[in-house]
């Protein structure tokens, strides 16, 4: 079985954020990658969690009345914002055959080395490619 960096999207080319963040930096770059999820990493490089777009609108639901414009979303950090699921990070010398569980549930897997530290994704779709390809390749043999 291969290991999870060879369908590693590396770090250098994923949108994430960083926890102190403002809540407008967040929506901004969501709304620029058309990503409904991203990755939150702390100031050291760290894997904290996953925010949503659903963790936003909550968030801004039960602020209803009291945020009047998109520019008061600046005086709000994203460690602030409650999270309802984080996704689950799988270790970069995790076996591939890890990622077929959490891949369900996720739209894509957060991938840490040894100290937490983020260095990239993996996306569902490349998960699923992959069990497609070697279900072809099984039944050829």
């Amino acid at each position: 079985m291969e290991n999870v960096l060879l369908f590693l999207t590396p770090k250098s080319t994923v949108a994430y954020l960083e926890e102190d963040f403002t809540l407008r930096q967040a929506v901004e770059k969501m709304k620029f990658h058309r990503y409904s999820s991203v990755p939150i990493i702390d100031k050291n490089g760290k894997y904290v969690g996953t925010i949503t777009e659903g963790d936003i609108f909550w968030y801004l639901f039960g602020k209803q009345g009291q945020i009047k414009s998109t520019y008061e979303l600046e005086n709000i950090r994203l460690k602030d914002v409650p999270r309802k699921r984080d996704n689950q990070a799988v270790n970069a010398s995790a076996n591939i055959s890890y990622l077929f569980k959490f891949s369900i549930n996720q739209n894509f897997l957060p991938v840490v080395d040894d100290s937490n530290s983020f260095i990239g994704i993996i996306t569902r779709k490349t998960v699923i490619e992959y069990l497609m390809k070697n279900r072809v390749e099984s039944k050829n043999l």
